[in-house]
């Protein structure tokens, strides 16, 4: 099932919808403010459900937020470097909003964003495709671009299913990714640390101390960045400084693949996440 509601205005006087959609035990809401995903409801081992994202109730907290819960980040994920980067000899000059770095492509961030919504249903599955046009010049980059994401429920497999296109006018840095922050044992109900996590990585790109790249691409054995075995995040949490890294799969896939597990002994559930891109970004809200 797909319901849509409305359930603000803007400042700008703008429709602030929730999309609601339901597939067996499974209901997700998502916020065209940011394709924002609120709310996450899964059942435990017991059949009780419970949200396992974080996020707000009142969509207006979601505003300037620095955690960016939920949202689609972009059009470029993560940090660069001096908020400045060099394509086809010409620099572009970013939005500096970490330090000196640009983080989430600054004011940019289409996390803030009111995206168009238009629900579907797929072999009796809901989804919603969400749209965005980011003009040439935002945020200091080049090129205008058109992007959407599309979210797709399927309640007998439990799956919650992301895809994301993007088309540019020109060239342009691209990086779009959901910056959810999952507790599987509920929203609200402690510590993460007692979550086992599986990586199916073994090299990970170093970074210095403002959590920008080094250049160096290191593997994982025998240091604290090793999840190729389920461990417990908070196992080495400390030694590793906080995670918030680039984990290396392989090359790009045209077809899913795993990419990592997240189980939580307290409820049972489980999440596995598949991917076709190459690099996966594990990140334990450090700041």
């Amino acid at each position: 099932m797909v319901h849509v509601q409305k359930i603000a205005e803007s400042p700008k006087g703008e429709d602030i919808f929730k999309v609601t959609l339901e597939s067996g035990p499974y209901t997700v809401q998502i916020l065209n403010l940011g394709a924002t995903i609120q709310s996450l409801i899964v059942p435990d081992r017991d059949g009780k459900k419970r949200d396992i994202v974080l996020g707000f109730e009142d969509p207006f907290e979601y505003l300037g937020h620095s955690a960016y819960f939920g949202q689609v980040v972009g059009r470029f994920a993560n940090r660069i470097k001096d908020a400045a980067f060099t394509l086809n000899d010409r620099t572009y000059k970013l939005d500096a909003n970490d330090g000196k770095n640009s983080l989430h492509s600054g004011s940019a961030n289409w996390g803030w964003r009111l995206w168009a919504i238009e629900p579907f249903e797929w072999e009796e599955k809901p989804g919603v495709v969400l749209s965005i046009t980011s003009q040439a010049g935002e945020g200091g980059f080049p090129g205008s671009v058109t992007a959407t994401v599309s979210y797709l429920l399927d309640g007998e497999s439990g799956q919650l299913r992301l895809e994301y296109e993007a088309t540019a006018s020109e060239e342009t840095p691209m990086n779009l990714t959901n910056h959810s922050y999952f507790n599987l044992a509920g929203a609200g109900s402690g510590t993460i640390l007692h979550h086992d996590v599986q990586l199916f990585c073994d090299r990970y790109v170093e970074v210095d101390d403002h959590a920008i790249p080094t250049g160096k691409v290191l593997g994982v054995e025998q240091t604290p960045f090793d999840f190729r075995k389920s461990k417990a995040v908070g196992l080495e949490i400390k030694e590793a400084g906080g995670y918030d890294h680039c984990f290396i799969l392989s090359d790009e896939r045209s077809e899913l693949r795993p990419a990592a597990t997240v189980y939580d002994p307290s409820s049972g559930r489980m999440m596995e996440i598949f991917t076709t891109l190459p690099s996966l970004q594990f990140y334990t809200s450090n700041f």
